[in-house]
């Protein structure tokens, strides 16, 4: 056996959901660049778990069944209010809602396929009322009911902020979950369906992916973006900034990705919805130094910017908290990891590689009086 450090390489399953070949990513065989321009995020969650996009009358039904299951047990509602949130990680606070949310379900450990779709829903519709009244709690406000009739984006931004978002707003956040909503097997959807191969219930590989999403390797780069961002502060210290930062070999968040050789194809689209919405909102200097930072780097080092690098802006030029990028990744993602784990459980095996030992061999006991 040869280990490979980071399983970087390695071929573990077949999955029908989503392909990453030749810098082209797809879900289902479509190219991310026709569903960003085109589709809403409630097509694309349909056409992850079904395989196919769907017709009017079913994407309404979808819509639907989405918005009525918004709401979640005010038990939940309590648990983040009983939280001192000056110190609570968002991220922390949503992994922990999501294992509760199983133990309010009554079909949690039921694992027909139907019962699975319908927790799916539920999964879905839930998570993004959570993420909002963790925000409004953690600010002092009451949280949000969300509406009926509206989509999916629009709700969460409803919730988030108490008011009716613009449709600038509403399309930047359904472009944004649009193009996070699955990304073949990235560390979290991984883990999810290690976790559920076991035959674990669905909270539990949602839960566990949360917590792998939650590192900064991972979903947590977004944040870490806008950190630099606002350390750098002003775009004349934007290249003094980053040189410097090369020059102590330190990293530069949210450029280049291990499976892309030419470039992230999401980035592209989130870069356009930056350069908008900060100059509607009067914000250009963090376009523009990010765009400085890109192409510098792409010059020196050849990482063009990833998906993560532009939904920083984004996200603040929508006035969302900085902690709350990582959560919002999560709310897309758990469509992603839904649909792996509803594949993972329609042809299980137990996933158990092996590990290449390179510790001592044949070592004699030695008596606990003589050591």
């Amino acid at each position: 056996m040869t280990a490979t450090k980071g399983l970087e390489g390695v071929v573990a399953t077949q999955s029908s959901i989503s392909s990453i070949i030749d810098d082209q990513l797809t879900y289902v065989g479509y190219r991310i660049d026709d569903l960003a321009e085109n589709s809403s995020f409630e097509e694309v969650v349909f056409l992850l778990w079904n395989l196919r996009l769907p017709n009017k009358l079913e994407l309404d039904a979808f819509k639907k069944e989405l918005a009525e299951n918004m709401e979640v047990p005010e038990a939940v509602i309590d648990q983040l209010r009983s939280y001192d949130l000056s110190k609570v990680h968002p991220m922390a606070a949503l992994r922990t809602s999501i294992s509760l949310l199983g133990l309010y379900d009554e079909e949690q450990d039921i694992m027909e396929e139907e019962a699975n779709r319908r927790k799916a829903i539920r999964l879905q519709a839930k998570i993004s009322t959570i993420v909002a009244a963790f925000s409004r709690i953690r600010q002092g406000k009451e949280p949000v009911k969300p509406l009926k009739d509206v989509s999916y984006a629009e709700n969460f931004l409803y919730m988030l902020n108490g008011k009716k978002p613009t449709e600038i707003e509403i399309e930047a956040i359904d472009k944004a979950l649009i193009l996070h909503a699955d990304h073949e097997l990235n560390a979290s959807t991984f883990t999810a369906r290690v976790c559920v191969a076991t035959l674990s219930d669905i909270y539990s590989g949602i839960t566990a992916a949360i917590g792998a999403l939650k590192g900064p390797l991972h979903g947590g780069a977004n944040e870490r973006v806008m950190k630099m961002l606002s350390e750098i502060g002003t775009e004349d210290n934007a290249l003094p900034y980053v040189k410097e930062k090369l020059a102590n070999k330190e990293k530069i968040m949210g450029m280049g990705h291990r499976v892309y050789r030419n470039g992230d194809p999401r980035a592209k689209h989130l870069k356009k919805m930056s350069q908008e919405l900060t100059t509607l909102t009067g914000q250009e200097k963090w376009y523009n130094m990010s765009v400085q930072i890109e192409d510098y780097i792409k010059n020196e080092k050849g990482l063009p910017a990833n998906v993560d690098f532009y939904s920083a802006s984004v996200y603040h030029s929508l006035g969302i908290d900085h902690d709350l990028f990582t959560p919002i990744f999560a709310m897309s993602r758990v469509s992603g990891w839904i649909a792996h784990i509803l594949e993972q459980y329609a042809n299980n095996r137990l996933i158990r590689p092996r590990a290449d030992y390179v510790g001592p061999n044949t070592q004699e006991y030695v008596m606990l009086e003589n050591r």
